[in-house]
C-alpha cells in the first residue's frame, strides 16, 4: 500500500496555501498600526525556520513565552514548518511553573519575549540545565536576537514537512493544574487538523474577517491564526485584554470577529465606558472555556446583538466539541440560553455514568467523547492516559444534561466540582445561574467548603455592583425561592474579584484554600 498516495492535509500544508496568494494583502496589524503582509508573513517564517534548523545541536522540544507581539505567530509556523515541537508557557506563569514544564516536556529551547522576560530567561538558564538554546523576540538578552540570525538567511518557498504518522506529537499542551502538578497533553497532527476543519467548517465566520486577539497568542488566541488566513481575513493583535483598549480597537478597525472567554465579556458589560464606542461592526463573538452566567449571557446578547457563538471543549479535545450557534442563543428560553449546544458534527459524544453506561435524556451524565479531534495522551502518564480513556471514550469531567426534545446539551458541573452536602448533589453551575439573575450580582462562584454537621456547605463567592444593596440572606432566599432549600447557599462572601486561573477562568481551587482554613 502506498501510504503517500492517502497522506492527509496537515496544518503547514494550509498555511503553506494561505500565504502563497495574494501576497500584498495585510494579515497582521499591531494595535498601534504596524502591519504585516501574506508576503511579508510567509517570508519571515521561512527566514525563522532556517534560524532554528541552524541550531546545533538541533533541539527537539521548544517552549514559547511571549506576551501578544506581531513576532509570535511567525514563530509558531515557523516551528510547525520545521516538525519541531512546540509548548507554550503561559505569560501570567511563576518560575516554578516554567520549570517543571521544561523538565516534564524535556525542553531544550526557549524562544521568549526580552522586551518582558529577560529576567525571568536569565534565571531559567541558571538553573534549568535541560536548555541548550536561547532565543530573543526582540533584543538580544540571555538568548541571541531570532531577527538578527534570520537577516543571514534569504527567504525560499514553504514547504510543509513530510508527516508520516498523523497521530506524531506536534505540540505538548499543559492542563490548568486544578487537581495536581499539570499533564502535559499531546497534541497530535491529525488533532490539529482535524481541529481547523472544524473551525472552518462550523464556526460562522463573517464574509469579511477582521478579527481582534485579545486573548494570549500562547493559547487560544493562535488558534484561528489558519483558518483566517485560509479565508483570506486578517488579525489585530493587542498586547493583553482591556475592556476601553478593546472596545476602542474595535471602533478603530472596525473589528467583525474575536474570541474571549466569558470574563472578558463581563468586563466589557461593567466598564464604565461601556457605550461609549461604536461596536456595530461586530458579528461575532466566539466564546468558550468556561461558564458563561445565563443571565449575564442574556444582558451581553441584548447590549450587543445576537452575535455570539459558544464553543465547548478542552485542551485534550480542543475547541468544537460541542457548538451553540447564533440564532441557537434564544433568550427566552432558561434552558437553551444555559446550554453548550449540540455535537460537533466531527464528534461522537455521549452522557455515560460512572461505569460508563449511557444515561437517559434528562439525566446528569458525564460529556464523553470520541473522535479524531482527541489527544494522544498524556505526556509520561499511561495510567493517567488510561483513566481518561476508560471504556474507549474520553471522559471531561464535564456533567451534562441533554435535552429530551431537541438534543441540546446543558453543562451543569465539573464533576469536581459538585458538592455533597447533606446527603444531597448540588451542581454549582445551576446555584450560580440563579445568583447571576440578581442585579446586584456582576460576578459569582459557588463552591463547596468543609462543614462538621452537612459534610460540605455551599458557599457563594460575589462581586456585587455597587450601585445595587443586596445583603446575603436576600441572595440565599432567590435560591431558595428557585432551587429549594438543599440547593441554597449556606453562607454569601462579598468580594472585591474573584481569583481567576491564567487563562481566565474563576479558580475555584483557590477559592477553596482560602475557605477551607
Amino acid at each position: 500500500m502506498n501510504l503517500a498516495l492517502y497522506r492527509p492535509v496537515f496544518s503547514a500544508d494550509l498555511v503553506a496555501r494561505a500565504l502563497s496568494r495574494d501576497l500584498d494583502r495585510p494579515v497582521l496589524v499591531m494595535d498601534g498600526g504596524e502591519q504585516v503582509t501574506a508576503g511579508q508573513l510567509r517570508d519571515t517564517v521561512s527566514r525563522y525556520q532556517q534560524v532554528l534548523e541552524s541550531l546545533s545541536p538541533r533541539p527537539q522540544r521548544v517552549a514559547i513565552l511571549s506576551k501578544n507581539r506581531v513576532e509570535v505567530p511567525a514563530v509558531m509556523t515557523a516551528l510547525t514548518f520545521g516538525a519541531f515541537a512546540a509548548t507554550p508557557l503561559h505569560p501570567m506563569g511563576s518560575i516554578d511553573d516554567y520549570l517543571y514544564v521544561i523538565d516534564d516536556a524535556e525542553i531544550d529551547l526557549l524562544i521568549y519575549d526580552s522586551d518582558h522576560f529577560e529576567q525571568m530567561a536569565a534565571e531559567l538558564r541558571e538553573r534549568e540545565p535541560r536548555l541548550k538554546h536561547f532565543l530573543a523576540i526582540g533584543p538580544a538578552g540571555t538568548g541571541t536576537s531570532i531577527d538578527e540570525l534570520a537577516a543571514d538567511f534569504d527567504p525560499g518557498p514553504l514547504a510543509a514537512p513530510e508527516i508520516d504518522d498523523p497521530e506524531a506529537l506536534a505540540r505538548i499542551a499543559y492542563s490548568g493544574g486544578t487537581t495536581g502538578k499539570p499533564k502535559g497533553i499531546i497534541i497530535t497532527h491529525r488533532g490539529i487538523a482535524t481541529s481547523t476543519q472544524i473551525m472552518l467548517s462550523e464556526w460562522e465566520w463573517p464574509e469579511e474577517i477582521r478579527h481582534l486577539i485579545c486573548a494570549p497568542l500562547s493559547h487560544a488566541g493562535a488558534s484561528v491564526l489558519t483558518p483566517i488566513l485560509l479565508r483570506g481575513g486578517s488579525m489585530v493583535v493587542q498586547p493583553g485584554f482591556n475592556p476601553v483598549a478593546f472596545m476602542q480597537a474595535v471602533e478603530t478597525y472596525k473589528i467583525t470577529s474575536t474570541l474571549m472567554v466569558p470574563t472578558m465579556v463581563l468586563a466589557l458589560l461593567d466598564s464604565p465606558s461601556f457605550g461609549e464606542f461604536d461596536l456595530s461592526s461586530l458579528e461575532v463573538i466566539f466564546y468558550g472555556a468556561s461558564a458563561f452566567p445565563a443571565a449575564r449571557l442574556k444582558e451581553a446578547i441584548d447590549k450587543l446583538g445576537p452575535i455570539f457563538f459558544q464553543f465547548y471543549g478542552q485542551a485534550e479535545a480542543p475547541m468544537s466539541v460541542t457548538l451553540l450557534r447564533k440564532a441557537e442563543h434564544l433568550i427566552d428560553d432558561p434552558l437553551r440560553i444555559a446550554g453548550c449546544g449540540r455535537p460537533s458534527p466531527w464528534c461522537h459524544v455521549k452522557l455515560l455514568d460512572d461505569d460508563c453506561n449511557e444515561v437517559a435524556d434528562g439525566e446528569p451524565g458525564e460529556i464523553c467523547v470520541r473522535g479524531p479531534l482527541l489527544m494522544g495522551g498524556y505526556l509520561g502518564k499511561s495510567e493517567e492516559t488510561a483513566k481518561a480513556f476508560e471504556g474507549g471514550w474520553l471522559h471531561t469531567g464535564d456533567v451534562a444534561i441533554r435535552n429530551p426534545v431537541d438534543g441540546f446539551l446543558r453543562i451543569v458541573d465539573r464533576k469536581k466540582d459538585m458538592i455533597v452536602t447533606g446527603g444531597f448533589n448540588v451542581f454549582a453551575r445551576e446555584v450560580e445561574d440563579v445568583l447571576a439573575t440578581h442585579p446586584a450580582v456582576q460576578q459569582v462562584c459557588v463552591i463547596g467548603v468543609p462543614d462538621p454537621k452537612w459534610g460540605e456547605a455551599v458557599k457563594a463567592v460575589i462581586v456585587r455592583d455597587p450601585a445595587v444593596e443586596v445583603e446575603g440572606d436576600e441572595l440565599i432566599a432567590l435560591v431558595k425561592a428557585e432551587k429549594g432549600r438543599h440547593q441554597a447557599p449556606k453562607s454569601v462572601d462579598f468580594v472585591d474579584a474573584i481569583p481567576l486561573s491564567p487563562v481566565g477562568k474563576p479558580d475555584k481551587k483557590a477559592l477553596r484554600a482560602r475557605y477551607a482554613a
